[in-house]
């Protein structure tokens, strides 16, 4: 039952973005492994609809919050205000209490501003005014980021980056689908027809489920083989920590899920390797702005044990 409601929630998903399968898959690996989604492309590539349509298909509360130079911390978590009927203060809560909340261009505001959801992402609760209040469960954001070379961007923190599971980028349809996106209906049109497939209480149930999937010995030997070359070479400037490979099977144990199976094959620790490990890793070359094709590279240099 699970893997053909999983399925509804993908061809949905697919009808809304098109030609991108795989970025789909991810997303909702992502979301199904209780990890948090950097996205990093150019403005129009359908990241904001991405986010939007996970939130209907799944049935989830849905927040956009606009990062800009002038957000402040209040803005993203809430703020007390004096209520003189009840002559006391009162709490108003923030956008950050939601479900699925799109933290839309997170690098365009202040270092200070970034790091208000630090603790949200990292605890799924938020400390104002010396109290600390949870957050509604599951509890996803998704932070799309301009490239650093655009004007008026501040490079999100290591502390920061290490927060979300995986970093997507949507990149340019190919020409079938961009076609098919030219005849077809409006995206945002198409986004109110989309009806909520699963409950909350569903998707909460299949994260458990992410956790049963069987790891074997041998698997976790090629994951320690992947960690032990990162940390090797001259290639970054320092290795993948030990939660980066705990997220790293994480993510492998979702995406294992979500293709149907209760156990974690190389293919998908190999599928999920380089969103995962791509923005944790620092290239010595300060030339080079990314890292994913070195990442790549390593990953088809180690070999899978036997």
């Amino acid at each position: 039952m699970s893997q053909a409601e999983l399925q509804a929630v993908l061809n949905l998903l697919n009808r809304i973005i098109v030609g991108k399968p795989q970025v789909i898959r991810l997303a909702l690996t992502c979301l199904l492994g209780r990890g948090h989604l950097l996205m990093e492309d150019l403005p129009g590539m359908g990241k904001t609809t991405l986010a939007q349509a996970l939130a209907r298909v799944l049935g989830l509360q849905f927040q956009r919050i606009q990062f800009t130079a002038d957000l402040l911390p209040a803005d993203i978590l809430g703020s007390s205000i004096f209520n003189r009927g009840d002559n006391k203060f009162e709490f108003h809560p923030g956008p950050v209490f939601t479900q699925v909340l799109l933290a839309d261009e997170v690098n365009r505001a202040t270092p200070k501003t970034q790091s208000a959801l630090l603790e949200a992402m990292a605890e799924q609760q938020v400390t104002v005014e010396g109290a600390t209040r949870a957050l509604p469960q599951p509890f996803f954001v998704i932070a799309t980021q301009n490239p650093l070379h655009q004007i008026g961007t501040y490079p999100l923190p290591e502390s920061q980056l290490d927060r979300f599971l995986m970093r997507l980028a949507v990149g340019y349809p190919d020409i079938k689908a961009e076609r098919e996106l030219l005849r077809g209906e409006d995206r945002q049109q198409l986004l109110t027809t989309l009806k909520t497939q699963v409950s909350a209480a569903q998707l909460m149930a299949w994260q458990q489920a992410v956790e049963q999937v069987k790891v074997s010995d041998t698997l976790l030997d090629y994951v320690q083989l992947l960690l032990t070359a990162t940390r090797t070479g001259s290639v970054f400037l320092h290795g993948l920590s030990p939660r980066a490979g705990l997220a790293l099977l994480r993510a492998a144990r979702a995406y294992a899920f979500v293709n149907g199976r209760d156990h974690v094959l190389p293919d998908d620790v190999q599928a999920v390797f380089v969103p995962v490990a791509a923005h944790r890793l620092w290239l010595r070359d300060a030339r080079e702005e990314h890292s994913e094709r070195a990442v790549l590279e390593l990953l088809k240099s180690v070999p899978v044990p036997m």
